[in-house]
């Protein structure tokens, strides 16, 4: 137990006087502090309106691009709020084009799972999840067992309210898994597939026509990705833990590198991007492209303190990102 400014803490950071407290603001305090800041407010009214509705805690967490270098608390001359509103707004239909496809990868995902493992396994929980179904090794036994539960926590807990897995459930006794993963999270999903037998990670990665290894960290990815887009969390500057390898993406082109590193693609936007490319259809990839396309095309017009490429080098995406539309798949060996 610590003693911070009288107040104990217990693991959680407590402040006291010593630190300023966050006071609610009114609107037009909030215009202001823009305004102290640098921020060039045009028309009072939209400003307000816009945060009533937006909240400035929310808009204000898009402000890094215009701040100044040497001084990260004052927006370069020139920014204005609708510039700063625009790349909100960029980022929530950004969010939405990408959840939407993140949306068509998970439904791909249960349905390739459930088939491949439902054709050997059976389609009863009693035959499917059986712990000898999954890898066997000693250091994957709790994850295993884990796992297990969680599936079957998941049916105790959202089966009846999907009419699928309650007619299963009701008429039958059991639930198929091409049904259950019906109530599964993608995150379940990405981990269900870490611990099945080497030999069905195969059969599922041949598919994709993706390596295995490749395979299971994109996964990790995407699952991560659904999350944020999920939780509108803010999504253009988000970066992984995880990198993925190098493709022939990157080769094919001309991401730069740096100590023998590709500066772009690696753990950030476009290796989502990279990713999707290579576990959606061609068609489903056109789409993609071509939404972000005119998604971006729409924020250059908006922005005038700063250029474009800003706002893309900061999501990772090299200027010739449009390409990757029409590059042919490769099977993950000439990924090397």
């Amino acid at each position: 137990m610590f003693f911070i400014n009288n107040l104990y803490y217990y693991g959680i950071l407590i402040y006291g006087d010593s630190m300023k407290d966050k006071q609610f603001k009114n609107l037009d305090e909030q215009v202001e502090i823009f305004r102290h800041k640098g921020l060039t407010i045009t028309d009072e009214e939209y400003t307000k309106d816009v945060l009533l509705r937006e909240n400035y805690f929310f808009i204000s967490g898009y402000r890094h691009l215009f701040m100044q270098k040497d001084n990260n608390k004052t927006y370069i001359e020139g920014a204005t709020f609708e510039e700063l509103y625009s790349l909100f707004l960029f980022d929530r239909q950004f969010r939405n084009i990408i959840f939407k496809n993140l949306l068509i990868v998970e439904n791909n995902a249960k349905s390739i799972f459930s088939y491949q493992l439902s054709k050997k396994y059976g389609y009863k929980e009693n035959d499917y999840l059986k712990p000898a179904n999954f890898d066997t090794s000693p250091e994957k036994s709790r994850q295993v067992n884990d796992l297990i539960r969680k599936m079957k926590r998941q049916v105790r807990v959202n089966g009846s309210q999907h009419t699928a897995t309650m007619h299963y459930i009701s008429n039958y006794g059991y639930i198929p898994l091409w049904v259950l993963v019906k109530v599964l999270s993608f995150g379940i999903i990405s981990e269900f597939y870490s611990i099945l037998k080497p030999e069905d990670k195969l059969a599922i990665a041949k598919i994709y026509n993706i390596d295995v290894n490749n395979l299971s960290n994109y996964l990790s990815i995407l699952a991560n990705y659904r999350n944020v887009c999920a939780h509108e969390d803010i999504l253009y500057e988000n970066k992984t833990q995880k990198s993925i390898n190098d493709t022939v993406y990157h080769i094919l082109l001309g991401i730069d590198k740096e100590n023998g590193e590709f500066t772009k693609g690696k753990n950030d936007l476009f290796a989502l991007i990279i990713i999707l490319r290579q576990v959606l259809s061609n068609a489903d990839v056109k789409n993609l492209i071509c939404e972000l396309e005119r998604l971006v095309d729409n924020l250059s017009m908006n922005l005038h303190s700063i250029s474009i490429n800003k706002v893309l080098d900061r999501m990772g995406f090299p200027l010739n990102w449009k390409e990757i539309a029409n590059i042919e798949k490769r099977p993950y060996n000439s990924e090397e």
